[in-house]
């Protein structure tokens, strides 16, 4: 019978990305997926540093089941493609000109981060007041759990990450306005609404979910949608032009940081959009409020996350990946490449907290440091009491 199985003396190619390190490791002999190894080198010759066992930490976009409507796609990756992502679910979707994700809403609250093009946005609140707002790259966007809400496509398009409060959300499970007349009575909607049966005779009533992500033309100027209602406009925005906020600036890199300190609506997510020059890092530090939830916009970096015990691993991310550092695990973030690495760090939370362990290092009395660690003097002199960030 025939094998496919290589001789053990077989030649090896040696461009071929390889389980070695040193002198620990050996080849791969067998069936291989060499572009994934190409993708992931620190889990197939992970650093000596790495030690015990840690869950999987990423998950691409690339890899999760896409949805293909008239109006454009949409793919998540939540807790059941990332078991470890119990806090935070997430959305890539995609509209198109004048695509429309219908009007729906859903328990938990949605913050999103507009990636490409432009779209509106309209929603409606418990009081009657209702909002209506153009987005572009950079946006922000943040609807409290339970508002009802619709995000269309303009001219060009868009494509946005969507962030929920929770690990086990779908995206394709939320209260659609076609579902409820679908699975209402005709003489209810009469009753409802005030007017005879017949006006119902074209709902939408075959197909699943087969608005969801629907095709119309594209809407005209702002203006041109308004509705005035007689309860006003919704007190707090809930768009934030997070692109337009200042910066902190450090040697190798930047970092903005959202939450409701700057942006009110957003009570449930936290975020920092990082970017970190090449040769930069995302220094050592560790948050200890709650989980991170990464998304990779750009470039390719690489992350070690230190749990407790001594246990490491380390994890190679680029653009269109998913990262998550469970609670209080100390990580870094590395870019890997020769162009800025450009992320967002989420969280569930009011407000973005980290701790450096630079300064932690330098604002503990400097002899119970060395005691631990015999650092010479010109290092602890090095130990920065402010926060470092980037590196």
């Amino acid at each position: 019978m025939a094998t496919t199985n290589k001789p053990s003396n077989a030649t090896v190619d040696t461009d071929l990305p390889q389980p070695i390190r040193g002198n620990d490791g050996a080849t791969i002999l067998a069936a291989r997926n060499v572009p994934l190894e190409r993708e992931n080198p620190d889990l197939l010759a992970p650093p000596y540093t790495d030690a015990g066992t840690i869950p999987n930490l990423k998950f691409s976009f690339s890899a999760a089941r896409n949805r293909l409507l008239s109006g454009g796609w949409a793919r998540e990756v939540t807790e059941r493609e990332l078991p470890v992502a119990t806090e935070i679910a997430g959305v890539n979707m995609r509209l198109k000109p004048g695509g429309i994700r219908e009007l729906h809403w859903h328990k938990e609250a949605e913050w999103a981060y507009m990636l490409a093009g432009r779209a509106r946005l309209t929603a409606v609140d418990q009081a009657g007041r209702n909002f209506i707002d153009d987005v572009g790259v950079g946006d922000l966007w943040n609807f409290p759990a339970g508002i009802p809400h619709s995000i269309q496509g303009l001219a060009e398009g868009c494509e946005f990450l969507l962030v929920f409060d929770n690990g086990s959300f779908s995206e394709n499970e939320t209260f659609l306005i076609t579902d409820w007349f679908k699975h209402t009575p005709p003489e209810i909607l009469a009753q409802n609404f005030g007017v005879p049966q017949a006006a119902f005779a074209n709902i939408p009533m075959d197909g699943e979910h087969d608005r969801y992500i629907f095709d119309e033309p594209v809407p005209g100027p702002l203006t041109t949608d308004a509705v005035q209602s007689p309860a006003g406009v919704v007190p707090q925005t809930f768009t934030h032009r997070m692109l337009a906020q200042t910066p902190t600036k450090v040697a190798g890199g930047q970092v903005r940081i959202t939450d409701s300190n700057n942006f009110p609506a957003a009570s449930t997510i936290a975020a920092a959009l990082v970017e970190v020059e090449p040769g930069g890092l995302r220094e050592m530090h560790w948050h200890p409020n709650t989980d991170e939830w990464q998304y990779y916009i750009g470039g390719s970096g690489r992350m070690s996350v230190f749990a407790s015990s001594g246990k490491s691993r380390t994890f190679d991310y680029q653009g269109g990946d998913v990262g998550y550092v469970p609670f209080a695990m100390g990580h870094y973030v590395q870019n890997t490449g020769d162009e800025p690495l450009v992320f967002l760090e989420m969280f569930r939370s009011n407000h973005f907290a980290d701790i450096s362990l630079n300064q932690w290092m330098a604002l503990t009395p400097p002899g119970l440091v060395q005691s631990h660690l015999n650092l010479d003097q010109q290092t602890m002199a090095a130990l920065r009491k402010d926060k470092p960030i980037i590196v």
